[in-house]
Parts: structure tokens; C-alpha cells; sequence
């Protein structure tokens, strides 16, 4: 499915214009080269950049300031995810109105919690939610404190196995 570039609305400009100044879409166009990956237009002022080599992040597709970056082609991805670009779409807007960088830090902090509440990074990530998570390939967990239990099943660990291996050297 090839996306033709159309005529922008005013505020496509401008958030093409706000990422490109808050330094957002800068980056992303540096993680596309550093990741090999092929740029080309894509609707609504994105650039799609595919064949993305490196595989972190672990994702069917990501997205930084106004960069989409998959290591699929945006056909592939596409027909897997047919609304995925509007779920990208909304996380270049989420860009624009974090002030650009500080979305990073943001994002990894809201998909901490949510592991912590659901063991599952997206389905209780407020950028996630607000992106919608069925377009972009997610399901919705239910809130069980996982992480929470995770967390406190290694830090017992962490405290048993000192005593386990003192008692064993007596």
C-alpha cells in the first residue's frame, strides 16, 4: 500500500514544523539512518522509513517526532495493522505537544507503570490508550499488579539466596 503525500491542513504543518524545531523528528531521522532503513513520504507529513536493521526497539513500528521507523515494509506492516498509521500518527502529535525530547523519558516512565500494573507495557501506557491500542496492535491486559508481583518474587530472591548460601557454608 503506497501513501501518496497530500496537501497538509495547517496544523499538519504545523506540527511538522514544531517537531522538526523541538529536535524530535531530527532524531528520528537519525535512528532511521543509523538503522539502514529506506525513507520515503508518508500521509498526513510523516516520513515512513522501512527495513529498520536493529532490533531495539522490539516493535512492529515506532515512532519519532514525524519519523514511522519499521523493520517491515509499510506494505507489510500495513496489512497486518491496517489503522497503524493512525496510531503512529497520534504518537508524532503526543510529540509535539510533550515539547519534543522530554516524550522519551514520558513514554518510558508510562510504560514502566503500566508493566507494573499489567505486565504488559502498552495496555495501561496513557500514550498507548490515548493512541488507541487496537490500532496499534495491542490488547488491553487487565490490571493485576504483575509487575508489582515480578518485582517482588526477585527482590525475595535476592534476599533468600545470600542467607540460602550462608546457611550452606556453616
Amino acid at each position: 500500500m503506497a501513501h501518496q503525500p497530500t496537501t497538509l491542513s495547517r496544523a499538519q504543518r504545523l506540527r511538522r514544523a514544531g517537531n522538526l524545531v523541538n529536535l524530535s523528528t531530527p532524531l528520528g531521522l537519525l535512528i532511521a539512518a543509523v538503522g539502514a532503513a529506506r525513507r520515503r513520504p508518508g500521509p498526513n507529513g510523516l516520513t515512513l522509513a522501512e527495513g529498520y536493521a536493529i532490533p531495539f526497539p522490539p516493535a512492529g513500528s515506532f515512532t519519532v517526532g514525524n519519523v514511522v521507523i519499521t523493520p517491515l515494509t509499510f506494505a507489510a506492516l500495513t496489512a497486518r495493522q491496517p489503522e497503524v498509521m493512525e496510531h503512529e500518527d497520534a504518537h508524532a502529535w503526543q510529540y509535539l505537544c510533550c515539547g519534543g525530547l522530554p516524550f522519551l523519558p514520558l513514554y518510558a516512565l508510562a510504560a514502566g507503570w503500566s508493566w507494573l500494573r499489567t505486565g504488559d507495557v502498552a495496555s495501561a501506557n496513557p500514550f498507548e490508550r490515548a493512541a488507541g491500542l487496537a490500532r496499534g496492535g495491542y490488547r488491553e491486559a487487565p490490571v493485576s499488579n504483575a509487575g508489582f508481583r515480578t518485582l517482588a518474587r526477585a527482590a525475595q530472591t535476592l534476599t533468600l539466596k545470600p542467607r540460602r548460601l550462608a546457611e550452606r557454608s556453616r
